[in-house]
């Protein structure tokens, strides 16, 4: 599929959109051109790993975790930061990369009317995600893989009470796995956990076991 892009904040953000093999037609600016949320699971916001380290739409696990959660029946929204790829502005460090979440949020609520919405991101884009998910009233699910829970507060987001699912590294060597465990012991139900057995923080020869274990997580979630 082609690059497309959407409205953000600060300009133009670059965006694909993954669809079940069942959805409609798509549009010419790389969104439905006829929303109908029968037969979508949720329309799902994804976002990259940070930007000044490489992070993109494109990194791996994110384009892997697309396309697994539109096999399940999602519509799934992944998008470059301002700053990263060909989208418009300067990287925030955090404020910003909210506002263009928030754009995101808001354009697959407009495409999709009356479906369910899922906030997902890798990484610093999991900060992001569950940080502008656990905020926002339309949002009921919150992903996050290989959270960076030692380096940005995810207290707020433990204590929400939307449904909330961690995906780990075992071998994580930026965000270590004993701090995912302790926030997550925290944190309020309904949650779930899963460990990739000897991965690291970008799941390198892994990739596969993200897919399979967000199927396996998300495959009959109907919240």
């Amino acid at each position: 599929m082609p690059l497309r892009e959407i409205a953000g904040p600060a300009g133009r953000l670059e965006c694909l959109l993954d669809e079940p093999a069942a959805g409609r037609g798509v549009g010419r600016d790389g969104l439905l051109a006829t929303p109908d949320a029968s037969g979508i699971r949720a329309a799902v916001v994804f976002a990259h790993p940070h930007t000044e380290y490489g992070g993109t739409m494109h990194t791996k696990v994110v384009y892997q975790a697309a396309k697994a959660l539109s096999r399940i029946g999602c519509a799934v929204l992944r998008f470059n930061f301002r700053g990263a790829g060909a989208s418009e502005g300067a990287f925030d460090n955090g404020a910003g990369e909210m506002d263009d979440f928030r754009a995101a949020v808001d354009a697959m609520a407009a495409r999709y009317p009356g479906a369910k919405l899922w906030a997902g991101g890798m990484s610093f884009g999991s900060w992001i995600a569950l940080s502008v998910g656990a905020a926002d009233p339309r949002i009921s699910t919150l992903i996050a893989i290989a959270a960076p829970v030692d380096r940005y507060d995810f207290t707020v987001i433990a204590q929400n009470p939307k449904a909330k699912f961690f995906i780990h590294g075992e071998r994580d060597e930026i965000c270590p796995l004993k701090d995912v465990r302790e926030l997550y012991a925290r944190a309020v139900e309904p949650k779930e956990l899963v460990v990739i057995d000897a991965a690291d923080h970008l799941f390198d020869g892994k990739v596969g076991e993200v897919s399979d274990a967000i199927e396996d997580l998300l495959g009959d979630w109907s919240t």
